[in-house]
């Protein structure tokens, strides 16, 4: 009998319908022999409010009372299913993170799981009890609850397969599977059986909000198999494998793309030693992340332009920042774009495969589309273009590497 971890996100679980209907799926499993453990979200909608409300009060994200207080949703969904279970003859138990417990560092807002203590969880799996814990949260050596950040119950899901060794993680969400692209922007788009745990990286750090980026890296460290299913539709998932259970690699897997992107340049900068890490360092210092980054320098290599992106989010504060330093960076003029759009070609098939990144740059240069800014990987490429072209790129895209589903 294997043990397998279910997680259930928001809406999964946004209603106490909803709420009866993972207790089919976890009474199912139980019935086939399993052993189940269950991470829950917060009801859809619950985590925003209680957000919504402790930021009126005047907590910040990274305060304690904010964590204890954006931590109560998954309290609800747990101990519901827990009571649907009971009801139905189950033997089933309810854990918040401090229960177990889930440690994790301190950063509040953003925590990082260090250990899961199992002895509790496997005592019950041996005694056929279906363990639910609370996704999303944590305690700290300070004793305070604190939360993993947006997607940490997908973490936790992750973290507590391996830690009880779990044959797999069913990750169940409201779409059925990773689609080779968004359906809603390619209607041929396809549901891909299998994908790599790279792939699956590259899509969620690249605009799939299918899976938790750090929840993959997780997984991918710890060998742990995904699977993503439909909470709503009873049909075949995808499964995030290692590159070697991959029968056959296909050279793309996806297309992908981001519109929280903005593009910021700096002219005429000098061009000395040391200058990237004036401009990047008091970026970094704000905790604002720089992604694609390409430089020009001038002719007679006195000066450069720096063109990089940055969250859209974060747009402003990277203003404020390097307009702070104008003086002591020297550029001419500093040019925003928020109006710009990532799109990315992933599949790691590529490592075998040449002419991947020849074929992108000619359909964007046949559909008249002007590329800004270009990024590689291993097993990915990814160009920055404006807004207005991300349907006709990506639609375009999906066709030439023969992803259109037949």
């Amino acid at each position: 009998m294997a043990i397998i971890v279910q997680k259930f996100g928001g809406t999964s679980v946004a209603d106490l319908d909803r709420i009866r209907a993972v207790a089919d799926k976890v009474q199912a499993a139980v019935a086939a022999g399993d052993k189940v453990a269950v991470v829950l979200s917060a009801m859809a909608g619950v985590t925003n409010q209680l957000v919504a409300w402790v930021s009126e009060a005047g907590a910040g994200p990274d305060s304690s009372e904010y964590d204890s207080v954006v931590s109560t949703g998954e309290q609800v969904t747990t101990g519901l299913l827990a009571c649907v279970l009971k009801s139905r003859g189950l033997k089933a138990r309810s854990w918040l993170g401090w229960q177990l417990p889930i440690r994790t560092d301190g950063v509040h807002g953003r925590a990082r799981i260090t250990e899961i203590e199992t002895g509790a969880l496997k005592a019950g799996l041996k005694d056929g009890e279906v363990q639910i814990v609370a996704g999303f949260q944590g305690i700290a050596k300070s004793g305070r609850i604190v939360t993993l950040g947006r997607g940490g119950s997908d973490i936790t899901a992750v973290a507590l397969s391996a830690a009880l060794d779990a044959a797999r993680c069913d990750i169940y969400t409201d779409v059925d599977g990773v689609y080779t692209s968004d359906p809603r922007v390619v209607a041929k788009a396809r549901k891909l059986d299998k994908i790599t745990y790279e792939e699956m990286l590259e899509m969620a750090s690249l605009g799939a909000k299918v899976l938790q980026t750090r929840s993959v890296e997780l997984a991918m460290k710890h060998d742990v198999p995904l699977q993503v299913l439909s909470s709503f539709v009873d049909a075949p998932g995808t499964l995030v494998v290692n590159e070697e259970d991959m029968l056959e690699q296909e050279m793309v897997s996806g297309i992908t793309y981001s519109r929280d992107e903005a593009k910021v340049t700096l002219t005429r900068v000098p061009d000395r030693p040391g200058v990237a890490a004036a401009i990047f360092g008091p970026l970094s210092d704000a905790e604002i992340n720089v992604d694609m980054i390409v430089q020009n320098v001038s002719e007679d290599g006195k000066a450069t332009d720096l063109t990089f992106t940055v969250a859209k989010g974060d747009l402003a504060a990277a203003i404020k920042v390097l307009e702070n330093k104008r003086d002591e960076l020297g550029f001419a003029h500093l040019v925003q774009d928020p109006n710009v759009v990532k799109i990315s070609v992933i599949g790691v098939g590529m490592r075998s495969h040449a002419g991947v990144a020849q074929k992108m740059f000619q359909v964007m240069a046949e559909k008249g589309i002007n590329i800004q800014v270009i990024s590689t990987s291993e097993i990915k490429i990814s160009v920055l273009v404006a807004e207005d072209y991300t349907e006709l790129a990506v639609r375009s895209l999906h066709s030439a590497y023969n992803l259109d589903q037949e």
